[in-house]
């Protein structure tokens, strides 16, 4: 297996004292960030080692190439995306605290997420429509590293999509703004330019998501581990569940206990850096 460590800083004292933990026979670098390490084994010691030097690592097949990769599924806030737009759009209401408490537990796995987004959705009611178009142009911003990872996606003729919870309002125009082939999310009820508090059609949450992807992933007549999916909240364990590899970004601990890796230092291009 080759071992690939990430850091925003890789310290070649670092890199030596993994490759001896890890009994590997060379580096190589990927990037000034990145470096592969070849013929590793695992070590009980590597975990603890790279969380106090605050590195990413990952025991990848030499032979897994991100060329193997037929589409790339990505949940939108918190990973495509540095924000929770729901919690933004609380702002414009003052009551980001409630919201934000309740999406906590959401991304803990404490509540399920159609509760969860049933009860955040009631207590944006009223809001004008126009505050949806505020927070995309004034709060909307990309995660560290997105948009590397999609250039070298769409150089690879990897498909792309962004799966969310959130809303179609964000996701549309991000599909958008960096020409995605596909997204999903929920519908906002809008009456009379004012935001009803409640969701149109059934909510999409964790089996939702992990039903558009299998509809996309056989539409494309792709093989379940031709699937990349990144995540960070419980909601996204169903999808990461129907791809061949899951990513847990920046995420929860019950997302990284269940996702093939974690990415908890460098930004969204640490994804092409596994496959490099």
């Amino acid at each position: 297996m080759n071992l690939i460590l990430q850091g925003l800083e890789v310290n070649n004292s670092d890199l030596r004292s993994v490759a001896k933990l890890a009994h590997a026979d060379g580096i190589e670098r990927i990037t000034g960030q990145a470096f592969r390490l070849t013929n590793a084994t695992y070590s009980n010691d590597i975990p603890e080692y790279c969380l106090h030097s605050e590195l990413d690592f990952a025991f990848v097949k030499p032979e897994q190439k991100l060329s193997d990769i037929k589409l790339i599924v990505m949940d939108m806030d918190s990973t495509l995306l540095a924000i929770e737009s729901i919690d933004e759009i609380a702002d414009m209401q003052n009551i980001r605290p409630e919201v934000s408490a309740i999406t906590l537990q959401t991304m803990r796995g404490e509540i399920s997420f159609e509760e969860s987004l049933t009860r955040r959705t009631w207590l944006l009611r009223g809001l004008h429509q126009d505050a949806l178009q505020k927070v995309y142009d004034e709060r909307v911003r990309l995660s560290p590293g997105a948009e590397k990872m999609l250039q070298q996606a769409k150089r690879c003729g990897i498909k792309t999509m962004v799966l969310s919870g959130g809303f179609t309002f964000f996701t549309e125009r991000i599909k958008e703004k960096l020409g995605l082939d596909f997204a999903a999310a929920n519908v906002l009820e809008i009456e009379n330019n004012k935001l009803t508090g409640k969701v149109v059609g059934e909510i999409i949450g964790r089996e939702g998501k992990a039903q558009v992807l299998k509809q996309v992933r056989d539409n494309l007549g792709l093989k379940r581990e031709q699937i990349i999916a990144i995540g960070d909240g419980a909601n996204d364990l169903g999808m990461m569940a129907e791809s061949g590899i899951s990513i847990a970004y920046h995420a929860k601990p019950i997302v990284q206990q269940h996702a093939t890796y974690s990415i908890n230092c460098v930004g969204l291009d640490g994804v092409i850096n596994l496959f490099a």
